[in-house]
């Protein structure tokens, strides 16, 4: 609505001469007369974004682009209106739309031939028009056409205002469309008379000679007002009244009767019970018709004549915009809405002198012809708005500015100061492309917006919906907000950004590691800065009271507790569980939990089988019983896989966990455990010492069973809520079955934590720790899946919590996105509606969208000539990324990564960066294997996909391929040739070495000269 505001408010004249490609479409504009090609031009009405409607390219080449405009419309409506469209899904609200004309299905029956499209009668029927809106956004309330000719938008307003007044909907849309396809119905228009010679519409002047067409559409969001105040809705203005009639007969068919068009004024007046000197402002229907205007301004003068010159402001977008037709009517309720939104009324041009019929001061009329106030600014702003049709339809509308809403009610809910940390700001859109486009979309306003980065996160939050392909800023300012915009739109990495998508993923699970993720200070800083993190580990803190002579939140942060496994576990679960509880608060909630070892325990609570007094218990009192065992013994984890190490595992030792498909841990006594770690180090494998000093899941835990059995007794577990997936069985258990002999269990046998995460089927792993350490198992065990952490070593605040969530979004999983603004005094604003990524869909490629020679040369062109990404530069960004660098020259390409900073948690990040990338499976071990990033680039060059040399042949077809052919038999069996051709050269592209292929040069040398037919045999005998 912005762009169209200033229109009005700067008096621009849109009326232009018809664009040329638009004249090249259909050739028949190019006999018409001159001034039949003038009119207010909709750009490229031709293109749409079909994919995301769902629809595809062959039918929307089919549909009325009616249609399509208004699907876009009523999307952009339900964004301005601060709606998520899909909570929209089986509402009952209703769509009411004026039209009037076919002029595709015109141009549809003129160059049918051959079989008949399956898309055409829902693609050109009229009544469709509505009805599409209704499915693709699953509405339930009425869904109509309305043609009254050219009242149709208004009359359809007026219906839509009654259903909802009749309690038949919640909420409608309603509005109308215009487009001037057909040079038929231009033809029509010109012989009935009312088009101006002059090419513009001059209401109310002496020089008025008719109107010029235009082509537009509008919608609007109407609801109850009172449903919108108690809804806190931003609403423009409120229909206060309106009236339909006819003329009845007047002097001829299609000239308008002046008591008709009073009765309408008047009636509208009686049901909006607003007196006639009220009213300041009258959009007219005015269509600067010698017979039209003449009889408006009477009628005008019967309702409101006041015996004040001037004192009624008229005017009509139609001298600006040209006469929308059946989307008149909605185009002046807009032009309307908008002058009292912001109080200012806007010219009617080409104004100069009035029609001779017309004597304004009379009649007590005057024409605004600029931009200015109100006459009356102080009283309540009411105006009507009016629109005729032909043949007699009057329809009339009171408007009044809105009442003050109802002031907010305080937000119970405690946050945080947003100064102290990152503000959110999330976007997304259907394709990728749509979502650079937002972000330039943003960006592009930012430079003249004042809205708060506050209130823009909490509008981006609640009022836009939640695409496959997602992007999550983090930034304390404005500053930080544009880089990431700015990296976003241009597809580069940058600090604060996570970005993700290509498809959601099913189902979230809750991974809780055992001993190891300890750090000193781990989460104090979410103490301070989350409340709900806070609470929970104050009741954690009391479960936990009558086994620790110390209170435990003082743990945290004394680095003694890592020495001590009966203070470190207590801290660990506490931080975990709760950690669990601020994921919860922010909408994300597994679907499965898994823990390994002693990080069962915050699993099976977390899932409801347990207590917190009896998780306490659990964990303090086998902590305690475990210190027997210490200096016994200790674990090892070796990266390889467990057959391997199985074939050479001395006496003493055993498997005490299998994380991943090459990350194995052994437990036992202490001097086996030395000696099979020098061997390996000998060896060059990697291992790493457990920081633990007893060797869990061995032989020797056998010495505490019956202590263990006797503390443990008092539990009672019952059903889960959430799926309790075992380590122990590797498979889901039922919660009554975690009684003390499976805590026996579970610190007796093997940890079979790889086999374990398989039977979760979820697509997105959330450890939940203070540092990640069992992420690189689970993200070798399900590469397709997503795999990250929570906090990480020295990271313990709400920033790193809210880049844990922003990876999980992006991933596919959702987040209440409003939780990071309780608190605050963020309030909703105008955000950019959705970045359309629209193509051309049009009839005379209808039955030939995916078969035409240009569309099949660049989808072949697309497989076979891309480029792949340059490897030294795709590791050199990532990595940059990963570390938080601005400038990518800075990472040092020869440096390990172990020099650069890197540690297990972003060593799966950067696989995660670099395996969205390029589309390869990277498993963490690639990062190992290729210690520096100059030989991880090389490592990625071999693994992408080498160019294939048909550029050559693509430009040698391309002039032939793109000659128009002679008849419509040869069309299709050049686009039956080109789907093979298709066919073979992606089968081609995809090699899985040149050697498959042709040498390079033979095949350019025998392209260079080869006719098309020579180039077409080789295909066949080369490809077939």
């Amino acid at each position: 609505m912005a762009a169209f505001w200033k229109v009005l408010r700067d008096g621009t004249d849109a009326v232009a001469d018809m664009p040329g490609e638009r004249r090249d479409d259909e050739p028949g504009f190019a006999d018409a007369p001159a001034y039949t090609l003038r009119g207010g031009w909709l750009a490229h009405v031709d293109r749409f974004d079909a994919a995301f409607f769902g629809i595809s390219a062959r039918q929307a080449a089919t549909m009325d682009p009616r249609q399509r405009l208004l699907l876009e419309l009523s999307w952009e409506a339900l964004e301005d209106a601060r709606a998520v469209p899909e909570r929209c899904q089986g509402s009952r609200t209703g769509v009411f739309v004026g039209a009037m004309w076919d002029d595709y299905a015109a141009l549809a029956q003129r160059y049918a031939a051959g079989p008949r499209s399956p898309y055409e009668m829902s693609g050109l029927h009229r009544g469709m028009l509505a009805n599409r809106i209704s499915y693709f956004l699953r509405l339930r309330g009425p869904s109509l056409v309305v043609d009254t000719g050219q009242s149709s938008s208004l009359v359809a307003v007026h219906l839509a205002a009654e259903s909802l007044l009749r309690g038949e909907c919640d909420v409608a849309l309603a509005g109308g469309v215009n487009l001037v396809l057909d040079p038929g119905s231009a033809a029509t228009s010109a012989a009935f008379g009312g088009l101006s010679p002059s090419g513009r519409s001059a209401t109310f002047d002496a020089e008025a000679d008719g109107y010029a067409r235009g082509e537009g559409g509008g919608v609007v969001v109407l609801k109850p007002l009172e449903t919108a105040l108690a809804d806190g809705d931003r609403i423009h203005c409120v229909i206060l009244g309106s009236a339909v009639n006819n003329d009845g007969g007047g002097e001829t068919f299609t000239t308008p009767d002046q008591e008709a068009q009073e009765d309408a004024i008047r009636w509208a007046h009686a049901s909006a019970g607003v007196r006639a000197a009220e009213v300041q402002y009258v959009e007219l229907h005015g269509t600067g018709t010698f017979v039209g205007d003449p009889i408006e301004a009477m009628a005008l003068r019967t309702i409101f004549g006041r015996g004040d010159p001037g004192a009624l402001r008229v005017g009509s977008v139609k001298t600006g915009i040209g006469h929308l037709e059946g989307a008149a009517g909605i185009a002046g309720l807009i032009k309307t809405v908008l002058c009292i939104r912001n109080r200012n009324l806007v010219p009617s041009l080409h104004f100069e002198h009035p029609h001779p019929r017309i004597p304004l001061d009379e009649l007590g009329l005057r024409v605004q012809t600029e931009t200015g106030p109100w006459p009356e600014p102080h009283l309540p702003l009411i105006a009507g708005v009016s629109s005729f049709g032909m043949g007699g339809t009057n329809c009339h509308l009171v408007l009044a500015e809105p009442p003050a809403p109802h002031p907010a009610p305080p937000d119970p809910r405690p946050g945080a100061d947003a100064s102290s940390r990152p503000v959110p700001w999330v976007l997304s859109g259907r394709s990728r492309e749509a979502l650079r486009d937002q972000a330039r979309r943003l960006l592009d306003q930012l430079h003249e917006y004042p809205a708060r980065d506050l209130d823009i996160g909490l509008s981006l939050a609640t009022t836009r919906t939640a695409f496959d392909h997602r992007a999550v800023l983090l930034s304390t300012d404005r500053a930080g907000f544009e880089r990431g915009l700015a990296a976003l739109a241009a597809g580069q990495p940058a600090p604060g950004l996570v970005e993700g998508g290509a498809g959601r993923r099913d189902g979230v699970a809750f991974i809780f590691p055992g001993q190891g993720s300890q750090w000193t200070g781990m989460a104090v800083p979410l103490l301070e800065s989350s409340p709900v993190f806070r609470e929970h580990m104050h009741e954690c803190a009391d479960a936990f009271a009558p086994y620790l002579d110390r209170p435990l939140l003082d743990a945290l942060d004394d680095p003694a507790t890592l020495e001590h496994s009966d203070l470190v576990q207590p801290a660990l679960f506490a931080v975990m569980v709760s950690l669990a509880t601020l994921w919860k608060s922010f909408g994300v909630r597994p679907s499965a939990v898994v823990g390994h070892s002693q990080g069962e325990v915050a699993a099976a609570y977390v899932a409801g089988a347990l207590t917190l007094p009896d998780a306490a218990r659990i964990v303090a009192l086998r902590s305690r019983l475990l210190m027997r065992l210490a200096h016994r013994g200790g674990m090892l984890s070796i990266v390889l896989p467990v057959e391997d190490v199985m074939r050479r595992l001395p006496d003493g030792l055993t498997i005490a966990a299998v994380n991943g498909p090459g990350s194995t841990v052994v437990s036992g006594d202490l001097d086996a455990l030395m000696a099979l770690q020098e061997r390996y180090d000998a060896e060059g494998v990697r291992t790493r010492r457990v920081a633990v000093d007893y060797a869990s899941h061995s032989h020797q835990v056998e010495a505490i069973r019956a202590e263990m059995l006797e503390a443990l007794a008092p539990i009672r577990p019952v059903a889960t809520r959430v799926p309790f997936h075992s380590t122990v069985t590797g498979g889901r258990l039922a919660g009554e079955e975690l009684t003390a002999e499976y805590w026996y269990r579970n610190l007796r046998h093997q940890v079979s934590f790889a086999q374990t995460i398989r039977t979760t089927g979820c697509g997105v792993f959330i450890e939940v720790s203070p540092n990640p350490v069992l992420t690189g198992g689970v993200r070798d065990t399900v590469p397709e899946a997503a795999v990250l952490g929570t906090l990480r070593r020295g990271e313990g605040g709400l920033d790193r919590f809210l880049t844990s969530l922003s990876e999980a979004y992006v991933a596919g999983g959702m987040a209440a996105w409003d939780r990071c603004f309780a608190g605050t005094d963020a309030r909703v604003v105008d955000l950019p509606t959705y970045a359309f990524q629209r193509q051309r869909h049009w009839l005379d490629t209808s039955e030939r969208v995916a078969d035409s020679p240009v569309r099949q040369r660049a989808e072949v062109a697309r497989v076979v000539d891309e480029t792949p990404p340059d490897p030294v530069e795709l590791v050199r960004t990532q990595v940059a990324a990963s570390l938080g660098h601005h400038d990518p020259g800075a990472v040092d390409m020869t440096s390990t990564f172990a020099e650069l900073g890197f540690d297990s948690p972003l060593t799966v990040e950067l696989c995660s960066r670099l395996a969205a990338a390029t589309g390869l499976r990277l498993p963490v071990a690639v990062v190992f294997n290729h210690p520096t990033p100059a030989r991880l680039a090389e490592h990625l060059r071999s693994e992408l996909r080498p160019p294939n040399p048909l550029s050559t042949m693509l430009d040698r077809l391309a002039d032939a391929l793109n000659a128009p052919p002679a008849n419509e038999g040869e069309r299709a069996e050049v686009a039956a040739r080109l789907a093979a051709l298709a066919d073979r050269m992606a089968a081609w592209a995809q090699a899985p070495s040149q050697a498959e292929t042709p040498p390079a040069d033979e095949v350019a040398g025998r392209l260079r000269t080869a006719s098309v037919d020579e180039l077409l045999s080789f295909i066949d005998g080369e490809l077939g």
